[in-house]
């Protein structure tokens, strides 16, 4: 059984949020409005960001962050949280290496794991001067998902192939290609990436791919086409969004102008109308009476 998966083959539309600490998930699971039509929303799992995650350990986002470190988080997400998680996980690392991977997070409980098709000196996809970054081989990524999908024990995790053609300067067909590529190798969904302002070759590529494989889920992250509504995405194919790292960049502000004040004030009393009460903050703890086992 996959939640995240079931959900979406009765049509469900995922919406999802970065978390990168035990407490980020806590905001990820209990935010929530109700809408215009009094409907109630809210997120729907939890990115683990491989970003969000260097970052927080001061570590630049080259692939530094091992295994352990997301299974430590992701033990802590689910202390508080049972919505499905997915994980970042770069490339996969080596082939060799990638069997692993996949057995250690389904065994963690992770519905799905994103990797993209990138291979060498891994760098952030968005970072403008690019020259450096690599796309795999088809045939080479296709042999990671294989060796993926048979590390799989329950069928319980599903990988997610991020496709690189746009970032890297390529065209729909290209990404349309690999896209049909890797799905025959076993990939679960597709992830289409770009760092363009304008979400166009996005939709483009899930008009054309939804003819072509209705039931496959379609991913993507607008982090950098972030004026277009999640709804109008949905209504363009895609079946999951990912907002990856917003918590994060929420947070660092936050922390840096109360730092600046207390140094500029000499105390914490001017800082205290953009924080929260210190009883406030003591709620949120845990009651050690209540918690499971």
């Amino acid at each position: 059984m996959n939640l995240l998966f079931d959900q979406i083959k009765l049509g469900k539309k995922r919406r999802l949020l970065e978390a990168h600490s035990a407490i980020s998930a806590m905001i990820v699971e209990n935010s929530s409005i109700y809408d215009k039509n009094g409907e109630k929303k809210e997120f729907d799992g939890v990115w683990v960001s491989s970003l969000t995650l260097s970052l927080s350990k001061g570590l630049p986002d080259i692939e530094l962050v091992d295994i352990t470190s997301k299974l430590n988080l992701i033990q802590e997400i689910r202390r508080i949280s049972n919505k499905p998680i997915i994980v970042d996980c770069d490339t996969g690392s080596l082939k060799e290496q990638f069997g692993f991977i996949v057995n250690a997070l389904e065994r963690g409980g992770v519905s799905a794991i994103v990797i993209e098709d990138k291979f060498g000196y891994k760098q952030n996809s968005l970072i403008e001067e690019n020259e450096n970054q690599k796309q795999e081989s088809v045939e080479n990524f296709c042999d990671k998902i294989r060796i993926g999908v048979r590390a799989m024990q329950h069928d319980t995790i599903g990988i997610v192939a991020r496709i690189e053609s746009f970032i890297l300067g390529k065209g729909l067909d290209d990404a349309l290609f690999r896209a049909k590529a890797y799905i025959n190798a076993g990939a679960s969904g597709i992830l289409i990436h770009s760092k363009d302002k304008s979400a166009d070759k996005v939709i483009e590529f899930a008009k054309v791919f939804k003819v072509d494989f209705p039931n496959i889920p379609l991913f993507c992250v607008p982090s950098k086409f972030n004026s277009i509504a999640d709804e109008e995405l949905f209504s363009s194919g895609f079946d999951v969004v990912i907002h990856a790292n917003h918590l994060l960049r929420a947070a660092y502000p936050a922390m840096l102008n109360t730092a600046k004040s207390i140094l500029q004030f000499d105390r914490s009393y001017e800082a205290g109308t953009d924080i929260m009460e210190i009883n406030d903050i003591l709620s949120l703890i845990p009651d050690p009476n209540v918690m499971p086992i």
